[in-house]
């Protein structure tokens, strides 16, 4: 490099650094900034030689990861000094004793939680499950571990761009599945819908720019129809003297996304593309008033819908979230979201948990917050689970996106749990014990069973009996983590006993057939009795539910099996060997190779030629092609990276691929051979099956069709879409 851009380099550095500092100042006590300042000097000489994929200086990084700490999470002196080294001790030389000694326990305990766990790992686990466990446990002690990884995160999702197609892939599928869940349920909203928007940016583009470029394009149309909106408003809240703030924003495109696919319907008619936020300064003991007072203006001038009203300000969301939520009709008869809160209550929707604690320590705020009573029981199934990384990681994320339902106990006393609860869910979060022995339930006096999804407002008593005790089948019913690991601990002494007996059976077996008790034979009958663990399977046997007759068919499955060319995996994802693209061996070509190599089109997604897709080696079934925006597609590239390798299309195509089509419009006489007409005469397309059903002049369908690639797709739902009466055409899974 010329000395003048090592010099603007050092310029740019320094900058960043005062940014930084200028952002912190308000939080520092006395001393806080010479131990930021050393946290910076440490970090930059323990990076001076490395440089990111972008070709930018490290240190920009951590520097980033503080600003967002700071800026958009709200956390103090000691997160900026762990932010800035936090990838020291991964990527360094300098080691956590190192740490320890330049800036005490807290922050090396901090460091610790955010390096990944290095070495070789068995066959059948997955290291980013494990890191991601390692990273969750640190809930028991601090935090803070969590909000700097979110931070970290969402940095390297901004700049993701710079990064080869397959980690942009992997990085967002695991930001999907753990990271933006996560942040949802720490109240971080703004960071959780940013994670979610880029995420969609590289799992599925076409979508992201269509939808980004149709928001862009209503842009000016946009602001004037707000700028009309709130003047009224503006003006009644002048006349009260009221201190506030009025936003108008556009709703996320991950957020449009959803709705469009909930409801099945074009961009256009998405009712409540932009969300009207009304902030007030209220003291404390009025925010609750004047919250009520500004939706009584809102629905003065425009007609709310009755069903699209939440107030979560009577009853916070379990993460801390405070707000009144109403959808009102405007004047030129448009929906529009108006959200009503408090100044304390905006800071705590985009901070999420730093605000909370602030609040609650500085301004006598709420003790019994819904955010600090989940964490509470977080810890709890923390402390207890001894489950595989990958169940650990599956049963804490089912409880990240769920809303709430809101009970009361037969005293009257509330209690939240999640969305789907169940009555025996209510029985595991009174106490274990009432769980373990409930056999029913009354809600609102009457006598319902264990499976009874509660529903807001349902007051209910717990039926026990000491003879009662839990059941395989009771897993299926609960949905929360406590009643799920309370009852997976209830279970583990008998499955125990069991488990060491199929253990010694298997042994014996393999024995018997002459194959060889190891991990990869293990993983194959796992698969083939389509169980998850071979913990799983030791169980089954033991118990009984795999006999011996069913052991044999898997050897003589065993024999059937052709022997295939293997292909070259890399195993370790989190650092992958580098390979010209000559020697790229682990990219596969779809439509060629195919005598050597065992792969299958997934049916959960049905990939089709032009799609971007990636190959997933499965245990038994070769080797699975999955579209990248595949539902299933954030759980494999989280959990089994390392199965994941690269995949591309062949130019040339000689079959017909299966496709599906969702079709919705009005009915009309002739409407069905008209859309026969267009598939199989006029553009010669090959169909399997066409359901149609029609309700009230409306009719909906689903057409399985085989089409040659995506260009051919577009083409047809095109023509389709230009049949009178058709609303909207739409690809389905």
């Amino acid at each position: 490099m010329l000395d003048e851009e090592i010099e603007e380099e050092k310029k740019d550095i320094i900058r960043r650094y005062r940014r930084l500092l200028r952002h912190a100042k308000p939080l520092l006590k006395d001393g806080d900034a010479k131990i930021i300042k050393k946290a910076f000097h440490t970090s930059m000489e323990a990076h001076k030689n490395m440089r990111r994929k972008s070709g930018e200086p490290y240190i920009f990084h951590p520097l980033a990861v503080a600003q967002i700490c700071v800026e958009e999470i709200g956390l103090g002196t000691t997160s900026i000094v762990c932010a800035l080294m936090h990838d020291v001790v991964e990527d360094t030389e300098t080691s956590l004793a190192d740490v320890e000694y330049l800036f005490g326990k807290k922050v090396a305990k901090i460091i610790d939680g955010l390096t990944k766990i290095s070495g070789v790992f068995d066959q059948g686990t997955s290291q980013q499950a494990e890191n991601f466990r390692k990273m969750l446990l640190t809930l028991s002690d601090d935090v803070r571990v969590i909000l700097i990884k979110l931070a970290d995160r969402l940095h390297n999702m901004r700049t993701l761009e710079s990064m080869p197609h397959d980690k942009q892939l992997k990085i967002a599928s695991e930001t999907s599945y753990i990271y933006a869940p996560l942040a949802h349920r720490l109240g971080l909203y703004t960071i959780k819908s940013e994670m979610e928007d880029l995420c969609l940016k590289y799992t599925d583009s076409e979508v992201y720019e269509e939808i980004s470029n149709k928001i862009n394009a209503t842009k000016s149309v946009r602001n004037k129809f707000i700028r009309n909106f709130i003047r009224p408003l503006k003006d009644e809240l002048d006349k009260l003297g009221m201190n506030y703030q009025i936003k108008g924003r556009p709703k996320s495109i991950h957020s449009i996304l959803s709705k469009m696919r909930k409801q099945n319907v074009p961009f256009e008619e998405v009712f409540d593309l932009f969300a009207i936020r009304i902030i007030i300064d209220a003291p404390l003991h009025k925010e609750k008033a004047l919250c009520w007072q500004v939706y009584s203006i809102v629905t003065d001038y425009y007609q709310p819908n009755p069903d699209r009203l939440r107030d979560w300000i009577s009853i916070p969301k379990a993460n801390g979230y405070e707000s009144l939520h109403s959808t009102v009709m405007s004047d030129v008869g448009q929906w529009v979201e108006v959200q009503i809160r408090t100044m304390r209550m905006d800071e705590i929707a985009e901070k999420g948990y730093a605000a909370h604690w602030k609040y609650k320590e500085n301004k006598g705020g709420r003790d019994d917050s819904g955010l600090e009573m989940w964490i509470s029981k977080v810890r709890d199934i923390l402390e207890q689970s001894d489950t595989s990384a990958i169940e650990f990681v599956s049963d804490f994320r089912s409880n990240l996106y769920n809303e709430e339902v809101f009970v009361f106990t037969p005293k009257g006393d509330l209690m939240t749990l999640p969305h789907g609860a169940t009555a025996l869910d209510f029985a595991f979060d009174i106490h274990s014990e009432v769980g373990a022995h409930c056999i029913g339930a009354k809600v609102n006096q009457k006598l319902v069973p264990l499976n009874y999804e509660l529903k807001n407002g349902d007051q209910v008593e717990i039926l026990t009996s000491k003879k009662q005790k839990p059941t395989e089948d009771w897993l299926k019913i609960v949905v929360s983590s406590r009643a799920k690991s309370k009852i997976k601990d209830s279970l583990k002494e008998e499955k125990k006993i069991f488990s060491n007996e199929g253990k010694e059976i298997i042994r014996r077996k393999l024995k018997q057939m002459k194959l060889p008790y190891d991990q990869e034979i293990l993983e194959q009958m796992t698969a083939f009795f389509n169980v998850k663990t071979p913990t799983d399977l030791y169980y089954m046997v033991g118990k009984g539910k795999i006999d011996h007759t069913e052991l044999k068919q898997f050897r003589e499955k065993k024999k059937e099996v052709k022997k295939k060319a293997t292909l070259k995996v890399i195993e370790n994802a989190e650092h992958p060997k580098e390979v010209s693209p000559a020697e790229n061996k682990d990219l596969l070509v779809i439509g060629e190779n195919t005598d050597y190599l065992d792969y299958k089109l997934a049916r959960c997604c049905n990939p089709i030629p032009g799609d971007d897709v990636f190959g997933f080696v499965t245990v038994s079934d070769g080797i699975k092609i999955h579209r990248t925006n595949c539902p299933n597609g954030a759980e494999l590239l989280s959990n089994y990276g390392y199965r994941v390798i690269k995949a591309k299309w062949t130019a040339r195509h000689d079959i017909a691929f299966l496709a599906g089509l969702n079709i919705i419009g009005t009915d009309r006489i002739g409407i069905i051979s008209d859309v026969s007409n267009v598939i199989s005469s006029e553009l010669k397309v090959n169909m399997r099956s066409m359901s149609i059903t029609t309700d009230n002049g409306i009719f909906e369908g689903e057409i399985q069709l085989y089409v040659d690639d995506t260009q051919h797709l577009d083409q047809l739902i095109r023509k389709l879409e230009e049949i009178q009466g058709v609303v909207n055409v739409s690809r389905c899974n």
